[in-house]
């Protein structure tokens, strides 16, 4: 199977809507905060109220997040993202694009999560549904799906760290950690060592990754680029990490991973150091 890009436009899907072997996912999840702290909900509904015509919702709140994890989005295992994605009709010869309707970074971790379990043939659609919209194009209400199928997973254990991976990297001159929170965030606390590149930052005003130029900028400018140190992105709940993790794979980063845990397992507990 040929190699499919880690971004597509929105005018290449519409293109290609028809095509049999291409599978469009919502990977909506709706992140809030007030005074009582963060709040998640699934998408579920605000797919149901519009989304790319023929595309499946895979709930990542619900079916990809093991509550059983060091933290409460934790990647589910093999297993279990096996028998999700192939009920909602991914196989191993389909070319998956994954969306979402807030800001981008759902979308990556469905896309970082397949490539965990082995599957490179997924594509972010690039500005999500607020882009597909401002390019005129329909959306469709109500629920879609595709017929179920087999999916093969393979987890690349190298692709994903946890806690006790990082208090080890935290001494290591072979680990850059880089954080994607924004810079407020990480003036108030981090993991001793971090560099910061905001996954804000990633995309520009219209919620589409910057131009690589400016994204190696970004990037070189902290030293995430050094070929002697080893990237590993984290954020609050390991989500924002993998719009992180992506950009750095496209500036040709392929040994970039994911402390899926963050800052909600660093900070767990307390005897664990914050740099300010």
């Amino acid at each position: 199977m040929s190699a499919v890009p880690r971004h597509v436009s929105v005018e290449w899907l519409h293109e290609h809507l028809a095509d049999p072997t291409v599978r469009v996912l919502d990977a909506t999840v709706h992140l809030s905060f007030d005074e009582d702290g963060a709040h998640v909900a699934s998408g579920r509904e605000s797919y149901e109220r519009g989304h790319v015509p023929g595309a499946a919702f895979v709930d990542q709140l619900t079916s990809l997040s093991d509550p059983g994890g060091e933290a409460p989005f934790a990647a589910v295992d093999t297993d279990r993202f096996a028998a999700v994605v192939g009920a909602a009709g991914v196989g191993d010869e389909h070319h998956v694009v994954v969306y979402d309707s807030v800001n981008g970074i759902w979308a990556t971790r469905l896309w970082w999560q397949f490539g965990l379990e082995g599957n490179d043939r997924v594509s972010v659609l690039d500005g999500g549904l607020d882009a597909w919209r401002a390019a005129g194009y329909e959306t469709t209400t109500g629920t879609e799906t595709y017929p179920p199928t087999t999916f093969t997973a393979r987890r690349r254990p190298e692709r994903i760290t946890s806690t006790a991976d990082v208090e080890a990297a935290v001494a290591d001159p072979d680990v850059l950690l880089v954080n994607a929170l924004g810079r407020e965030e990480f003036e108030r606390g981090r993991i001793p060592g971090s560099v910061n590149v905001p996954f804000g930052e990633l995309v520009g005003p219209d919620g589409r990754m910057r131009p690589v130029e400016e994204l190696r900028d970004l990037f070189d400018s902290v030293g995430a680029l050094d070929a002697g140190k080893r990237p590993v992105t984290y954020c609050g709940g390991g989500i924002a990490a993998t719009a992180a993790a992506l950009a750095l794979m496209e500036l040709g980063r392929d040994d970039v991973a994911v402390y899926d845990g963050s800052m909600n397992a660093w900070t767990a507990d307390p005897n664990r150091p914050l740099e300010r």
